[in-house]
């Protein structure tokens, strides 16, 4: 993997139209400062045409040439600000529209603020309905942008079958089966699995960054780790650690059947392996869980906070094949490459985006890769949380607040497990 970071909310909406305002606020507000100017250069040019002697000292000429180069500083400012609060309209548009959608999809009606809100902006201009078109359909063509690029298929003579792979991912996604509703749940279950502890070691302190974090999921000695954290009112709080694909087909619970089942909303093995396992860590309905984790945990995880009595506040996650539909008061921190097919599944997020206010969508780009999926491989994830460590997005201080509030734990726990298929 290469550079090329981007941090967003996710989805279509990646900036603040309150923050789009303001900047075109201030760009009206300096235009007419550039019309001020020009009125006073104008009558300047006045008086000193009026004084012949003043022919020899100044050049009336160029100060006649600085009205017009105001007047035209002035307009494009006009222009400009207009232009910024119009595209404020539109981001706000789509994003009203995403909250229509999570209610319906909840069953639930709308507010008449909300829908008088729309209704505003609908009438606000004409032309916000046809950009809020472009808008959304730039965001259905892009999102998949670097699949293509996964395989140099003429150089490694791959053949047809891997473009028909990517391409059926890229349909998949854009069909919606990895963007999961509000409050969805698995169906069926899964059959008997069992979970062994391996290892039981004593953590001085919770992950200090997001890369610490995938590091301790990729040194544990099973597909599950938990960490549980005494607090010094009795309560506990967790920290699961949850891998991805570990084989094809075996007694191996985080397998390919895991995969498909969870992706087709039925309860996959290791979905049954992760509960487990938080249980056997003392883990209670209505205790709190942070989650680290890659690939298939990843969708594992996605409907531990959406279907589980579990209270899910934190989700960090890379590759995932699953975007999910969190609450306001849950923390979502996606890593996701463009060239990985696996987290092409996920269709591309949501319009809108998902959770929190301050959780986030970490993009890099990748260049041609080869067969060995390098672009989904959890150390290539490794060196993106590393780089959205060093961001300084100021969104990152959510999640250094949770991280400060494990800190006042007593003491720590943390037991590393080996998931079988009974």
């Amino acid at each position: 993997m290469s550079g090329g970071l981007d941090i967003t909310h996710g989805g279509a909406i990646a900036v603040d139209p309150e923050a789009l305002r303001a900047v075109a606020d201030a760009l009206v507000a300096l235009a007419s400062h550039f019309e001020d100017a020009a009125h006073a250069v104008r009558r300047a040019h006045g008086s000193l045409a009026a004084m012949p002697t003043t022919g020899a000292h100044v050049d009336t000429a160029a100060l006649w040439a600085s009205v017009d180069r105001t007047e035209a500083l002035h307009e494009d400012c006009r222009t400009a600000g207009e232009n910024t609060r119009l595209m404020a309209d539109v981001y706000e548009l789509v994003e009203r529209r995403a909250q229509l959608d999570a209610l319906a999809i909840q069953g639930k009606p709308p507010t008449g603020a909300l829908l008088d809100r729309v209704a505003a902006l609908e009438a606000s201009d004409p032309r916000v309905l046809e950009m809020e078109t472009w808008l959304i359909a730039a965001w259905e063509k892009n999102r998949f942008d670097g699949l293509d690029e996964q395989f140099d298929l003429d150089g490694l003579h791959a053949g047809p079958g891997i473009a028909v792979l990517f391409a059926a991912a890229a349909a998949l996604g854009a069909r919606g089966f990895g963007r999961l509703p509000p409050n969805a749940t698995l169906s069926g279950s899964a059959g008997p699995v069992s979970v062994a502890p391996v290892r039981t070691t004593a953590p001085i302190a919770p992950p200090t960054s997001l890369a610490e974090g995938f590091r301790r999921l990729d040194a544990s000695a099973g597909q599950i780790t938990v960490e549980k954290y005494s607090m010094a009112d009795g309560s506990r709080r967790f920290v699961l650690y949850s891998k991805g694909t570990q084989s094809l087909a075996s007694d191996e619970p985080f397998d390919m059947e895991s995969n498909i089942d969870a992706y087709l909303g039925e309860e996959p093995a290791s979905y049954a392996a992760t509960i487990e396992a938080l249980e056997a860590s003392g883990a209670e309905p209505g205790d709190e869980v942070q989650v680290y984790a890659h690939s298939q945990g990843a969708m594992n995880s996605a409907y531990l906070s959406t279907q589980s009595e579990f209270d899910v506040s934190v989700q960090v996650t890379a590759g995932s094949p699953m975007h999910p539909t969190v609450g306001e008061d849950q923390l979502l921190i996606e890593m996701r490459h463009p060239d990985d097919i696996v987290s092409g599944l996920a269709g591309g997020g949501l319009p809108g985006g998902s959770g929190a206010t301050d959780s986030i969508v970490a993009t890099r780009d990748g260049s041609s890769l080869d067969l060995g999926l390098p672009a989904h491989m959890l150390g290539n994830y490794i060196e993106t949380a590393e780089m959205v460590d060093a961001s300084g997005d100021v969104r990152l201080e959510a999640w250094r607040d949770k991280a400060r509030e494990l800190n006042e734990a007593v003491s720590i726990e943390s037991i590393e497990y080996v998931a079988k298929r009974e």
